[in-house]
């Protein structure tokens, strides 16, 4: 078994538990005590997700089920969307900015960051929009979450742009302001997934797209580095297809 399954199962046993000490743990993965032991002190991830208290019991932080309480605090922003679209957008920036210190996310704008901030917020307005008009208001409980951190290696950190949350799927949203597709922002929008995986567990299936902002009436798949795997990679305004080709709430039309 590779050490991510590994991870993905023991964070999911925590977090779906109440105060587990490793020998509970190993024994409900049916796992030698020695292996989840390594899992729990070894991986960087595990080691931000969990934590173990005085009596040598493991908990999560991040429930593994709607609403997802603990996600907030590894995000520049999270909420249902139902608050996200009633915040202005100067009030949503203040409050990822905000956030964006608390979790030890650079806010300095000296390479536009906040325009990036600014035109991520425009296409989830849009899409939202679009899905409000396509499958009514539904998908205002879904949870949405920008600059979300996850910790790669012991001194690395790296920062999804986007997830919104469904009942049963996270969709992971890379936004590159282009008007033409990269094959190192495809690689870039697929590499969250394995993290995303342990993060939510076995009862979510994390789908990962590429946003290609600057440009228009854009939506095709793209195989992620030499791999045969692909992924969706579309324009602002096309971005709802994303959302129908795993839903298919058009499918009636």
């Amino acid at each position: 078994m590779n050490e991510e399954l590994l991870e993905r199962r023991v964070c999911s046993v925590i977090c779906q538990g109440d105060g587990l000490r490793a020998r509970e743990i190993a024994n409900q993965l049916k796992l030698d005590r020695s292996t989840v032991n390594h899992i729990l002190y070894a991986s960087p991830l595990l080691k931000e997700l969990c934590y173990q208290d005085r009596d040598y019991r493991w908990h999560g932080i991040i429930r593994q089920a709607r609403p997802h309480s603990g996600l907030f605090e590894f995000c520049g922003y999270y909420s249902l969307v139902t608050d996200f679209l009633d915040l202005t957008e100067e009030a949503w920036l203040d409050r990822l900015i905000e956030g964006c210190q608390r979790i030890g996310r650079s806010v300095s704008d000296a390479r536009g960051l906040f325009h990036s901030f600014r035109d991520c917020r425009a296409q989830m307005a849009r899409l939202f929009t679009d899905l409000l008009d396509m499958i009514g208001d539904a998908c205002l409980n879904w949870e949405i979450a920008f600059e979300f951190r996850l910790k790669r290696a012991r001194r690395i950190r790296i920062y999804a742009d986007v997830l919104v949350i469904t009942e049963d799927r996270v969709f992971s949203l890379e936004f590159k302001m282009k008007d033409a597709v990269d094959g190192e922002d495809v690689s870039q929008a697929a590499k969250y997934c394995p993290y995303l995986e342990i993060v939510f567990g076995p009862g979510y299936e994390v789908l990962p797209a590429l946003v290609i902002t600057g440009a228009k009436d854009l939506f095709e798949y793209r195989p992620i580095g030499d791999s045969d795997t692909i992924l969706p990679v579309c324009s602002g305004d096309m971005l709802f297809n994303v959302f129908d080709e795993y839903m298919g709430f058009l499918d009636g039309e």
